[in-house]
């Protein structure tokens, strides 16, 4: 995303984030309305390439993309809603493709901001991050997500399958939204937003492979020891590979901590070729 685009975006949050601390007592329910009709919106801005280019057409004044957002979805979304597009609409962005991609981003912070609310923003970040694993070990199931010929809301039917009733409502609506919108690929981008859930908590995230299930306490003294080093809140996204034999593979960010069996046997081999 460009500067102008950045700086769009950090407005249009910062008049969310204010927005859902005065509805107080009813934050959960704006919060999780205008996740939905965000994304919506993004739908119908999706089909319609000409509306899309007019509510970020720089060369237009402010007052008329906001008029023009009023006068499409006024009546068809929320007031809360309403003002969230009024006031990404006055902004500057770079071009209509990053104004688009703002609304993504608003539509998943305000459904985050609900979890928040409701204790669940651990356990969706935790769930996003298992579903990619899913994904990972289900080779045929990925190729269809992944089909960019494929109708997106076929798509998006043949996903709820597969999570219905084994998820938090906040989960599958932001996996639905993902595998509606691909960026790269299923499994990287439902990875990503587990790491943006993590990032809204303030933390950063461990990709650790272990040869046998971590313990609640290992967990737990994995991530303070990278804290310790990283300087930062850790969460742990751990899962099994039985062929390290032993010991952890840990990954933070582009960096990669190697003290498995099966990678110091390698680099013995490596030494003795």
């Amino acid at each position: 995303m460009h500067a102008a685009s950045r700086n769009a975006l950090d407005q249009v949050i910062s008049h969310l984030d204010t927005a859902l601390w005065e509805a107080k007592e009813n934050a959960g329910a704006v919060a999780a309305q205008t996740g939905a009709e965000l994304f919506k919106v993004v739908d119908t801005l999706d089909g319609e390439r000409a509306l899309r280019i007019a509510v970020a057409d720089p060369s237009s004044t402010a007052d008329k993309r906001a008029g023009l957002i009023s006068a499409v979805f006024g009546g068809k979304v929320s007031q809360a809603t309403l003002e969230v597009l009024n006031t990404a609409a006055s902004q500057t962005w770079s071009n209509p493709r990053e104004f688009r991609t703002g609304l993504v981003t608003l539509g998943r912070r305000s459904l985050l901001r609900f979890a928040e609310g409701q204790g669940q923003l651990a356990q969706v970040e935790d769930e996003l991050f298992r579903l990619s694993r899913i994904l990972e070990k289900e080779p045929a199931l990925t190729l269809l997500l992944d089909d960019r010929s494929a109708d997106r809301n076929n798509k998006r039917e043949l996903l709820a399958k597969v999570l219905y009733g084994k998820v938090t409502a906040v989960t599958e609506a932001l996996a639905l939204q993902v595998i509606g919108r691909p960026e790269r690929n299923a499994i990287d981008d439902i990875n990503n937003l587990s790491k943006e859930v993590a990032a809204l908590a303030n933390r950063d995230v461990a990709h650790v492979v272990s040869a046998a299930p971590l313990t609640n306490e290992q967990n737990q003294a994995l991530a303070q020891k990278l804290e310790r080093i990283y300087g930062r809140e850790m969460n742990i996204h751990s899962e099994v590979d039985a062929s390290l034999l032993g010991g952890l593979v840990i990954r933070v960010g582009d960096e990669v901590i190697d003290g498995s069996t099966s990678g110091k046997l390698e680099r013995l081999r490596a030494n003795f070729a």
